[in-house]
């Protein structure tokens, strides 16, 4: 099965890559079947030119994995050939957060400048309330959490905003959250669903325990 899988990717997808679906089946098949080959890609053109973007295409690629001290490792060599690029930083701050060190990277976090874009503010948003939560600040990660929750693609925002909206106490509001991701999965594919499917699982399974609660 792994043979003709591979057959099909590497032999028939190639003269299929005018398709946006199909470029992105492929790079998923791919990582399925080698996860670790652009981390080997990455380790190989760092040895071939030491630039700061093979660099970030290291930390990149080590990030996926949840090689978090790598990608650290990456990123902060490459902040140091070129100090003024904020997206380096951000990426240095999540992979030094993943690894429980939350109170230092808020620290490195707050001294970025603020991004042009709304997305990227919204992401980086998120981030920052995922650390204000780590710290025990619940009450600001609560109120970023409602923020960007009304743009961010995606429901990791919704769903961590309802996991602490639970955790204080709040479950009515936590309950309208897991509503809202129940109404927008209804409205997705099996494929569009799978690709945080853990996360409608979760949203699933707690909402109907509220039910039951309540019943």
């Amino acid at each position: 099965m792994v043979g003709a899988v591979a057959y099909f990717i590497v032999e028939i997808l190639p003269g299929l890559q005018g398709n946006r679906h199909v470029r992105t089946a492929r790079a998923k098949a791919v990582a399925a079947i080698d996860p670790e080959r652009e981390l080997r890609a990455a380790r190989d053109a760092l040895d071939l030119t030491d630039t700061v973007a093979n660099r970030i295409r290291l930390g990149d690629a080590a990030s996926e994995l949840g090689r978090w001290s790598e990608a650290e490792a990456a990123y902060r060599e490459a902040q140091a050939k070129s100090p003024e690029d904020t997206g380096t930083q951000a990426k240095l701050a999540r992979a030094i957060f993943e690894q429980g060190h939350a109170g230092e990277a808020l620290a490195l976090l707050d001294t970025l400048e603020p991004l042009s874009g709304q997305g990227e503010r919204d992401r980086q948003g998120l981030l920052r309330a995922r650390m204000l939560e780590h710290l025990g600040r619940n009450e600001e990660a609560l109120a970023l959490y409602a923020d960007i929750v009304t743009r961010l693609p995606g429901e990791e925002a919704r769903c961590r905003y309802a996991a602490l909206l639970l955790a204080e106490g709040w479950d009515n509001k936590a309950r309208k959250q897991l509503e809202e991701i129940e109404s927008r999965a209804k409205r997705l594919d099996r494929q569009q669903r799978a690709a945080e499917g853990e996360m409608y699982r979760w949203a699933a399974d707690t909402l109907a325990r509220l039910r039951a609660k309540d019943a």
